[in-house]
């Protein structure tokens, strides 16, 4: 089974979302066949690199809402993301562009290190509080995931896999995406949102089930109709039921 997950690194409920999916693929029996890739989005493609206001003067201003009911719905995602083991730290967030980290996911995706990679600028952003668009910051992450420090240079330094970015981009476009995280499975059932763990359970169940039995092959023999055939112990006639 394939689950490809478009998702935005400075996206709060992303990050609840991917764990809520891990907390289930941890149960589940055919984990192992199950390929995760994580595909790009951007919630804000025009934010600047380096923020020049703080987390909550960011949201405030983007959304049109008061610095005290941002710091309050802040606090609530807090308590969400750590009802499943997350730490946010909404006080020290900086806020940035996510261009140049979607396309090191790609570069790290080819090497087969894309999930762990993913994983890593999520933590960055929501626990440790890094910027993660600065390059040094990005080189030194994708270090500590085995990826070679000077190459990652080479990619971020210069446009390489942006094509790739902007394909997950436009392929959200043509899906009719209005939020992240956003859930395809086997490219024929979406789900959206950071859903209850139940919910990815049952998904996993409905969809690995429903692939294998459309992998059985379909008789095309008319009803009620004879046919011959022979096995290793002889050969005879079979009346299609």
């Amino acid at each position: 089974m394939k689950i490809e997950i478009w998702s935005d690194f400075v996206c709060p409920f992303c990050y609840i979302g991917k764990r809520k999916l891990e907390q289930s693929l941890e149960t589940f029996a055919y984990r192992n066949d199950i390929v995760v890739e994580f595909k790009s989005y951007q919630l804000d493609p025009n934010a600047e690199e380096k923020p020049n206001q703080n987390m909550y003067e960011y949201l405030s201003n983007t959304k049109g809402i008061p610095i005290e009911q941002i710091k309050q719905m802040s606090k609530q995602i807090e308590k969400q993301a750590a009802d499943v083991g997350l730490t946010y730290h909404f006080d020290t967030m900086q806020h940035t562009n996510t261009f140049t980290a979607h396309r090191l996911v790609k570069y790290a995706a080819r090497l087969g290190k894309g999930n762990n990679m993913a994983e890593a600028l999520m933590h960055a952003f929501f626990t440790d509080s890094q910027l993660i668009s600065d390059h040094e910051t990005l080189q030194t992450l994708a270090s500590k995931v085995g990826l070679n420090k000077k190459n990652v240079a080479e990619v971020i330094c210069t446009n390489s896999y942006a094509r790739d970015v902007k394909h997950d981009q436009h392929q959200a476009r043509e899906m009719g995406v209005k939020g992240v995280p956003f859930f395809v499975f086997n490219e024929k059932y979406a789900l959206s949102g950071a859903q209850p763990k139940e919910v990815f359970d049952q998904v996993l169940e409905q969809v690995w089930q429903e692939a294998k039995m459309e992998n059985r092959l379909q008789s095309l023999n008319p009803k009620g109709s004879k046919t011959m055939y022979c096995t290793d112990e002889g050969c005879c006639e079979m009346e299609e039921e």
